[in-house]
């Protein structure tokens, strides 16, 4: 119903241009169809300045026509009103006395204008871009043909997206061709502006004197500024459709009707409708217009405009809904055995006992949490997580859970669905009975106490945790610890091209030119593997581009992008209003960590005796444990010329501990040392 209803009311609209032609109109309503003329260019110009691709304004040729005819028969209709009645209504009034300040020979000029800048300029340089376009078009038709074949062949696409290739190149052709002719109407529309403007002048001088009685003066003055007026409100919007001719230089042609198209595609961008409609209710307040004839049109586009914006975004809603469920349903379908073969990045497998925790029929929500985490873990880290499959895997026990990381097990655990954990506060009650067992993902000691058991521990401040929970927590902390594994290249060049839709010159400086994709994964799974968010990835290249062209040493710059984000780095381990308490490392440390860095072909390296690196290790583990039994998080500080092979001394023993350097924190934070590790 709605596909005739635009059709017939697309019919109506041709058919009413013929009759504007031949039935006088009243000026008001006249006045109301030079404002819906003005509305209707300047659409068309700013669809065409926001069309992307070849194919989103593919009726602009039909467009062009239909608009040329339209300004024709107005331009038939204000003449017969000014030689009839001495009357053009008040837009044209207002362009004849308000815009060119009543001087005759002023809009005479600017009329002279127009017409050169459209007829000479836009006009003429549209039809051979136009023409042009259309015979190398042609001429690559046959070797764009044959790597269609060529892909076909070899089975890189199937036949349907080569059917669809086809259909495209194919209505790019027609679409230059019909551009080609297109732009005649434009300049056809520009010489028949200038025989209008010349025969309304002549005939009312005549009409004035003969029939309305005037002076030559009274005539002159009246019908010059009416026919100046007449043609300014004319060659304007043709100004405008000329310069969006200028614009549309590829676009084909669909094989939807015209009155689908112009729906589908002049009216595509709401938020257009409501600029055009503000720009329209202001020519009627700061112009002698009024609002009488701009209203109707400024509140029919403001109102479309607000009505299709929120119907564009119910439906964003509802596809990326759908796309959620999509996903959701790929996940919980029963894999083949051919699917067994591949290696996913992450798999989260469990005994036939936690079946519940993933099944939405009987209450699961695993499914959930883990569309949360992979969110959590984007916005905290700055990477996007792969689908994480998950399946029941009869060789463990039934309550057992395993998390694998590209096909190797790197975590496990064991919960009970009946029952609750609870972690103590830092002593133990008596009161609270449970299976003792050890929180999975931090290795804390904890009870599984059962329902009855739960508000006791909660009463003597254990902390009480569901087993989806438990389950959540422990994947997340899981892929944050092996975030560095998850990004690859391929992951990393997805990252760099969001980024270059953004600031595509910094990409384009950095890759492939200075550094490689490699490269810059190195670095940023360094970052991941001290846990610090490559979210702010435009900072990171602008780092790496400031500084690969004096070295490629992927541990070099991921010390230079370190201290790029000094005010992220200082956030994430300070609080506000607090000291940052630190163990320091003292001048005999950094001297024997200094004293053993070897140079190679591959770059620095820190060479120690284990009988150092254990005395080391013993001294900052003793610090570590003071921090800890004092409820602080353990931090580590050195000079910026020690910090990487520090943190690679430590990174085996304690690789949860942070290490950071004087020039990774901003110059306001008090920094406050807790403790030394040093060497005599």
């Amino acid at each position: 119903m709605g596909f005739r209803f635009k059709e017939l009311g697309t019919v109506l609209f041709v058919i009413s241009i013929v009759v504007m032609m031949v039935i006088p109109l009243p000026s008001e309503l006249l006045d109301l169809l030079l404002i819906l003329n003005i509305s209707l260019a300047l659409t068309i110009l700013l669809v065409s300045m926001y069309t992307k691709e070849a194919l989103q304004f593919s009726i602009f040729p039909t467009v062009l026509l239909i608009t040329t005819l339209f300004r024709l028969a107005l331009n038939v209709s204000t003449t017969r009103n000014i030689l009839s009645h001495a009357d053009g209504g008040k837009v044209i009034e207002a362009f004849g006395s308000f815009v060119v300040g009543g001087n005759q020979v002023v809009g005479f000029v600017v009329f002279l204008i127009l017409v050169v800048i459209q007829f000479i300029v836009i006009t003429k340089g549209s039809e051979r871009v136009a023409e042009v376009a259309a015979r190398f078009t042609l001429d690559a038709m046959p070797g764009k043909q044959m790597s269609i074949d060529a892909d076909l062949n070899a089975g890189m696409i199937t036949e349907a997206e080569a059917r669809a290739r086809r259909k495209k190149i194919e209505d790019e052709a027609d679409f230059y061709g019909a551009m080609d002719g297109a732009s005649k109407f434009v300049k056809g529309d520009a010489i028949a502006g200038i025989i209008i403007f010349i025969v309304n002048i002549i005939g009312g001088f005549i009409i004035g004197m003969v029939i309305h009685d005037l002076s030559f003066a009274e005539s002159a003055s009246r019908f010059t500024t009416m026919s100046v007026g007449d043609a300014l409100v004319s060659q304007i919007p043709a100004l405008l459709i000329s310069t969006a001719t200028g614009i549309i230089v590829t676009r084909a042609t669909s094989g939807d009707g015209l009155g689908e198209d112009i729906s589908n595609q002049l009216f595509s961008y709401p938020r257009l409708l409501l600029i055009v409609a503000g720009g329209i209710t202001l020519l009627g307040l700061l112009t002698p217009i009024g609002l009488l004839p701009v209203v109707p049109v400024a509140g029919l586009l403001g109102f479309a405009g607000w009505k299709m914006n929120k119907k564009q975004k119910v439906e964003q809603e509802e596809t990326a809904q759908q796309e959620e469920e999509q996903q959701i349903e790929e996940v919980r379908s029963p894999e083949s055995v051919v699917n067994l073969l591949q290696v996913d990045p992450i798999e989260f497998e469990f005994g036939y006992g936690l079946i519940p925790l993933a099944d939405a029929k009987q209450g699961g929500d695993l499914l959930d949490r883990v569309i949360m985490i992979r969110r959590q873990i984007a916005l905290e880290l700055g990477i996007v997580v792969p689908v994480i499959r998950i399946r029941d895997n009869i060789q463990l026990r039934p309550n057992e859970y395993i998390i694998k990381i590209k096909g190797n097990q790197v975590a496990k655990g064991e919960i009970l669905l009946d029952h609750y954990l609870a972690m103590s506060p830092g002593f133990e009650d008596d009161a609270v009975v449970g299976i003792e067992t050890v929180e999975p993902a931090f290795g804390l000691p904890a009870l599984w106490v059962t329902e009855e058991n739960k508000e006791i521990a909660e009463l003597s401040g254990y902390t009480v945790v569901d087993p989806p929970s438990v389950v959540a927590t422990h994947l997340t902390e899981v892929i944050k610890r092996h975030a560095h594994e998850l990004l690859g290249r391929q992951e990393t060049r997805s990252l760099i091209d969001n980024v270059r839709e953004t600031a595509p010159v910094l990409v384009d400086e950095l890759i492939p030119g200075t550094l490689s994709i490699g490269d810059v994964q190195k670095v940023l799974q360094k970052l991941l593997r001290e846990k610090v968010s490559i979210r702010n990835l435009p900072v990171i290249l602008e780092a790496l581009a400031d500084h690969a062209v004096y070295t490629k040493d992927p541990d070099v710059l991921t010390e230079y992008v370190r201290q790029a984000l000094s005010r992220q780095l200082t956030l994430q381990y300070t609080e506000p209003g607090q000291p940052l308490r630190v163990i320091t490392a003292g001048p005999g440390l950094e001297k024997a960590i200094s004293e053993r860095i070897e140079q190679s072909e591959q770059g620095t390296y820190l060479a120690m005796d284990p009988e150092t690196s254990q005395r080391i290790y013993q001294s900052m583990s003793a610090e570590v444990s003071k921090m800890v039994n004092a409820g602080q998080q353990p931090i580590i500080l050195a000079s910026p010329a020690i910090r990487m092979y520090l943190r690679q001394l430590m990174e085996r023993m304690m690789p949860d501990v942070p290490v950071l350097s004087y020039s990774e924190l901003e110059p306001h934070v008090e920094v406050q040392s807790v403790g030394m590790v040093n060497l005599t």
